[in-house]
């Protein structure tokens, strides 16, 4: 007996190993946030199979099992596959590094929507700045706010006074603009990190 069926958009947060023709993936939707997807491997290559990339944002047609919490590729329609990100290394690991704190943190029901938006505006940074240590800052911070953390009521005063002008910069200037150093980004990105680990429940690694 089939199971239900799902239309819907998402954007691939993670890969898994391939096995025995299968391959599963993380991926991300508007409404339902987080879904594990299963896709069959052919054994011969074909024209009509889209062959899912990390980053990818894919119309899907899913099946899900009677009973599971997996659902199954039926059909893929690639709508923007990120090729510049994995041009460079950095914008790679960083990518990455974020597409898998979100398949982390799902967060809830009312939140999908907003986290989806950010995946797609953080992805196409990653692709086209050359600046992917900001990127990955500006989406960490943009994601933790709009979890309704009190960043700029308990992370800012927490910051020391020199580096309170560094970050408020690196956090509202566009990229365009950006030209601190990647010391500087670093410790910056350290100091939210350390914040989130010990007064918030998102998990970063």
């Amino acid at each position: 007996m089939p199971g239900p069926t799902l239309t819907t958009d998402a954007i691939v947060l993670r890969a898994w190993p391939p096995a025995d023709h299968f391959q599963a993936f993380t991926v991300h939707t508007p409404e339902q946030g987080a879904l594990r997807i299963i896709q069959r491997i052919p054994k011969k290559p074909s024209a009509a199979h889209l062959a899912l990339d990390l980053f990818d944002e894919v119309a899907f047609l899913l099946e899900g099992a009677p009973q599971g919490d997996a659902w199954f590729v039926k059909e893929a329609r690639l709508l923007t596959r990120h090729a510049g990100i994995g041009r460079r290394y950095k914008s790679l690991v960083h990518a990455s590094a974020f597409t898998s704190l979100i398949a982390r943190n799902p967060g809830p029901d009312e939140s999908h929507a907003t986290v989806h938006e950010l995946l797609r505006t953080a992805l196409a940074a990653f692709a086209a700045s050359e600046r992917p240590d900001i990127v990955y800052l500006k989406s960490l911070y943009r994601f933790a706010r709009d979890e309704g953390l009190p960043l700029k009521q308990q992370w800012f005063p927490s910051l020391p006074a020199a580096d309170r002008p560094l970050a408020i910069a690196l956090i509202n200037q566009p990229l365009a603009a950006q030209t601190t150093s990647s010391a500087d980004v670093t410790r910056i990105l350290q100091r939210l990190e350390d914040y989130l680990r010990h007064h918030t429940e998102i998990r970063l690694d």
